[in-house]
């Protein structure tokens, strides 16, 4: 499956959920539109034909050990430290990781 796809199939999975949004439902333009978000935060979103997530700091240096995913650069020239790339283009890995970065975003408090 290809990965807007793929990405489409997640945000079928989360509409609806208690406090998530998914793209399209507001007005908001730039970045951030096209991700899906919990409280406003994001947790998940497609970045050209990647999917990247929001993880624990560890959580993420495992991942990249493990080369499920690599590191997430937002143009800035340095990889941000809670941002997994994930490079699986499995549909399980997928969902598994965004569930994961959803629980993970959504039990943070903002300030």
């Amino acid at each position: 499956m290809e990965p807007t796809k793929r990405f489409a199939a997640l945000v079928e999975e989360f509409a609806g959920r208690p406090g998530v949004s998914v793209p399209g439902e507001s007005n908001q333009r730039g970045f951030g539109s096209s991700a899906l978000k919990v409280n406003g935060s994001i947790f998940a979103m497609l970045s050209g034909d990647r999917l990247v997530v929001k993880l624990p700091r560890e959580r993420v240096d495992t991942l990249i050990g493990s080369r499920t995913g690599g590191p997430f650069d937002a143009g800035k020239g340095r990889p941000m430290k809670e941002w997994l790339t994930v490079v699986a283009d499995d549909e399980e890995t997928w969902l598994a990781l965004a569930r994961e970065a959803l629980d993970f975003v959504g039990s943070r408090r903002r300030s």
